[in-house]
């Protein structure tokens, strides 16, 4: 009898366009967040915005337990609750809504930009978000712009909800009319982060640098036909679509994870401003040494093991990628919820011939896949982390690999680390 990973495998060539890595193109149930969870990572980023969901105490809960946030913080998110009166059309939620925002903005005074992110609940009623946005935009300006993007998940999963924040950031985004060349990095990345590669390229003499989003609304880069955009996250769509429009060139490259990617992701960048190969060696020489010691202080405990991704937050490819190609896992199934090939090009071209790439899920089907393939770790969601775990699988949550620094060269242990922390686990509780 066939197996159900070689019945997968033996389909997905069938589907894939000719030239294309073959992919195995799922639909049916899905396991994944909504785009609410971007929040969490974004209300750290740009420090004078604020996020207000419209949407239910569930959407409220979500929030709250993905954040952990103490009881004593106060945080720039919250939920504006619409309850049984204003689902059933009893009460004009609009005018609520007014209400609501007055007293946010009366009690935090320090708000510059306001987000009104839509949620299934404000979805199901037909509450239009982007007219109450640019009503609020009118009554509160100066002071504070109001945008509104969608975070519910019938229409985004996971990390689309940073690409629909960013894109609804994109038209408020200045006219550039400068015509040298401009670097614009798209991506939440921290700030620590941030701080490290704006140094590396300052030292390869690339000055005009900006990042989207911006750590204050106040610092809105400006774009225009002389934009280069390099793309520190995989998942941006949408935001890409929108730069394109206003003139950006979007830049194929890889993605900053591990030594390779950063490398690579920098020297695509330096390849374009004409830095010198001796010179950029020079630069990123001792970064990528380092990288590569933290590395070694894991590469022991992953060497030889079989890693499985369930689609989550479209960083798999990218993910799959480094644990292959610089830690020699062997990568048995990589499934994300999206795939652009000419985007992942870099980081599909290193994984092994052998793998399956499969795109969205068929969730029953794929569990199939995965206990047929027996993986020393798996990689994957909340809720499906539990459930493989007492049936014996070692899991990784991808949640964490956002909220978490991992992007380039001094932050490449603490990827690596991630990786090797619930195989320790594993062995501990076997002892």
């Amino acid at each position: 009898m066939t197996s159900v990973l070689a019945s997968a495998k033996a389909l997905s060539k069938e589907a894939c366009a000719t030239g294309e890595r073959p992919v195995l193109r799922e639909r049916g149930q899905r396991e994944v967040f909504c785009g609410l969870t971007g929040i969490i990572w974004l209300h750290r980023k740009i420090q004078d915005a604020f996020f207000l969901v419209v949407g239910s105490r569930t959407c409220a809960h979500l929030i709250q337990s993905a954040a952990g946030v103490m009881i004593f913080a106060e945080p720039r998110f919250a939920t504006a609750i619409l309850d049984e009166r204003d689902l059933a059309g009893l009460a004009d939620a609009n005018e609520e809504l007014d209400r609501v925002v007055g007293r946010l903005l009366e009690r935090r005074p320090d708000i510059r930009m306001l987000f009104l992110v839509g949620s299934c609940p404000s979805e199901v009623i037909k509450l239009d978000l982007s007219r109450a946005a640019e009503r609020l935009s009118v009554q509160h300006a100066p002071n504070v712009r109001i945008l509104n993007y969608s975070g519910s998940g019938i229409e985004t999963t996971f990390t689309q909800g940073e690409d629909a924040c960013l894109a609804s950031l994109v038209p408020q985004l200045p006219e550039r009319t400068e015509t040298t060349p401009q670097l614009l990095v798209a991506g939440a990345l921290a700030d620590i982060v941030e701080d490290q590669f704006r140094r590396i390229f300052t030292e390869l003499g690339m000055t005009d640098v900006a990042f989207l989003p911006p750590r204050k609304s106040s610092d809105l880069p400006a774009v225009g036909p002389g934009t280069r955009v390099l793309l520190a996250q995989p998942f941006l769509t949408d935001t890409t679509a929108r730069l394109q429009e206003r003139g950006c060139e979007i830049l194929t490259a890889a993605f900053p994870y591990g030594v390779e990617g950063t490398m690579a992701w920098l020297r695509t960048a330096a390849d374009l401003w004409g830095v010198p190969r001796a010179r950029f060696d020079e630069v990123v020489a001792p970064a990528a040494a380092r990288a590569r010691k933290a590395l070694d202080a894991h590469k022991f405990r992953l060497v030889g093991k079989r890693v499985f991704f369930f689609p989550d937050s479209q960083l798999e490819i990218p993910l799959a990628r480094f644990l292959h190609e610089e830690l020699d896992m062997i990568p048995v199934e990589v499934g994300t919820p999206y795939l652009n090939q000419k985007q992942m090009a870099f980081d599909l071209a290193k994984l092994p011939a052998e793998t399956l790439v499969s795109e969205g899920q068929d969730v029953e089907r794929q569990l199939d896949r995965c206990r047929e393939a027996k993986p020393d770790l798996i990689v994957c969601g909340l809720g499906l982390a539990n459930p493989l775990e007492a049936e014996g699988f070692t899991t990784k949550w991808s949640i964490e690999l956002l909220f978490t620094p991992v992007q380039g060269f001094e932050q490449a242990g603490d990827l690596a680390e991630l990786f090797t922390r619930p195989l320790v686990r594993r062995t501990r509780l076997e002892v």
